[in-house]
């Protein structure tokens, strides 16, 4: 059953404690996450309701897939932020990018293409769910020679890392921060998934939160889960760096 693990008195979402979102697909038309600036719209007013007050919108950048750039992200960013003026929903935006590390984006760095960081320093990095990219350490290493903090999205979610978290831990020592999913608290991603994120929480790995929200589903389960007082009983002491990207 879904959200089982919390169990506990209801009270009202306020997130207010996160602030900022780091990590969303709300960026209309740019990879599999919002489609219409609309439907962008709607989902900020009411995250806004539930505490957060500035968005750091995070599209996917994928050799292939979701080949976006600086000169697709900002457009669409201009666009959005129109849009929530036209509706008079007052929060602060900005864009960055969720980078996969891959071959191509180790050539782009050694080339010293455009990087969109989130703030001035911090750059947000995926991999593949399947294993871990052969060269992540590398990238790691290259982005800290440019100035950058590296932060994983979701280590949470990358199974192979239940079974082998001294990789995990090994990436940590490099200096490489972490950033959580919220609703990895919940089981919307499977028991496994919701062990690790707690066990990670717990042992105050995690550096940033983030909604990685993409659509109404997304939306639906996040009210849910931030409906349960336990949620907040678990995340509330970690001390995360959101609010630094305001």
């Amino acid at each position: 059953m879904p959200f089982s693990f919390f169990k506990s008195k209801r009270v009202t979402p306020d997130l207010s404690f996160i602030g900022v979102d780091m990590h969303s697909h709300l960026l209309p038309g740019l990879d599999d996450g919002v489609q219409y600036v609309a439907d962008s719209v709607r989902f900020i007013a009411t995250l806004k309701e539930m505490g957060y007050h500035h968005f750091v919108c995070t599209p996917h950048i994928l050799h292939g897939i979701h080949p976006n750039s600086p000169e697709t992200i900002l457009p669409a960013l201009d666009i959005m932020q129109k849009a929530l003026q036209e509706a008079n929903v007052q929060v602060g935006t900005g864009a960055a990018a969720e980078y996969m590390v891959d071959l191509e984006m180790e050539e782009a760095l050694k080339k010293n293409q455009p990087i969109l960081p989130l703030g001035k320093q911090y750059v947000l990095i995926e991999m593949s769910y399947a294993a871990p990219s052969s060269n992540i350490e590398s990238t790691i290493f290259e982005l800290q020679l440019q100035g950058y903090k590296p932060v994983l999205a979701h280590p949470e979610r990358y199974n192979f890392f239940h079974h082998m978290p001294a990789q995990l831990t090994r990436l940590r020592d490099m200096g490489c921060l972490l950033q959580l999913n919220l609703l990895s608290l919940s089981d919307y991603y499977g028991t496994g998934v919701r062990r690790f994120a707690e066990k990670l929480v717990k042992e105050n790995q995690i550096d940033f939160a983030g909604t990685d929200l993409h659509h109404q589903r997304h939306l639906d389960a996040l009210i849910e889960l931030a409906s349960q007082k336990s949620f907040y009983q678990l995340l509330q002491p970690l001390k995360l760096r959101n609010q630094e990207l305001a």
